[in-house]
Order: structure tokens, then C-alpha cells, then sequence
């Protein structure tokens, strides 16, 4: 018997299996914790904000959009409503494309 007939083969991964895996949402929020006390405003102001991004990026990452170009402000707020945040500003959009292209 040849030794290439005793190999076992590997298990399927998610780009060789048969059928996508669907997903029911793009998001899952995560458990929350308090954040550190005694830092300024403006940190906290800051952090939320790269959560929020990085939250949006994902979401949009899983629903489709892998490029920043096709990341415009309406698609970033439209997922924001699909996933329960409130509409991000222009600045977090730009966040969320900064995180797309550096992300790749």
C-alpha cells in the first residue's frame, strides 16, 4: 500500500469548505468594563472614539467592504444603525479607514 494512501487527510478550513459560513449579524458586543480612573478628558474622549472605529471596522469588514474607497461616510453610519451605535462623526469615519487601509 502506498505510503500516500495511509495519509489522513487534513479537515476542511473556512476557504475550503463546501459552503460559506453565514453570519446573522456583522457584530457581537463585547462585555464592557470600566475604564481607568484619573486620566483627562480628553483620553477618554480619544479612547471611545478608537473603540468605536475599530468596532465599525469590523462590522464593515464583515459585511463585505474590504477596501477603504468603498468605506464612504453614509456606508460607515449605515452600519453603525445595522450593528446599535449612534452615527459616527467625520473624523471616526476617517478612523475607520485609516484602520481598513493598515489593517490589510
Amino acid at each position: 500500500m502506498p505510503a500516500a494512501a495511509l495519509k489522513a487527510k487534513p479537515l476542511p478550513t473556512q476557504s475550503t469548505a463546501k459552503r460559506p459560513v453565514l453570519l446573522d449579524l456583522p457584530y457581537a458586543p463585547v462585555e464592557k468594563r470600566p475604564l481607568p480612573p484619573g486620566r483627562p478628558r480628553e483620553w477618554y474622549i480619544t479612547h471611545n472614539r478608537r473603540l468605536k472605529a475599530m468596532r465599525l471596522a469590523i462590522a464593515l469588514l464583515d459585511s463585505g467592504v474590504h477596501v477603504p474607497n468603498q468605506a464612504r461616510n453614509e456606508t460607515i453610519r449605515k452600519a453603525a444603525q445595522t450593528i446599535g451605535v449612534h452615527p459616527p462623526s467625520d473624523t471616526t469615519c476617517h478612523m475607520v479607514r485609516a484602520l481598513m487601509r493598515y489593517c490589510r
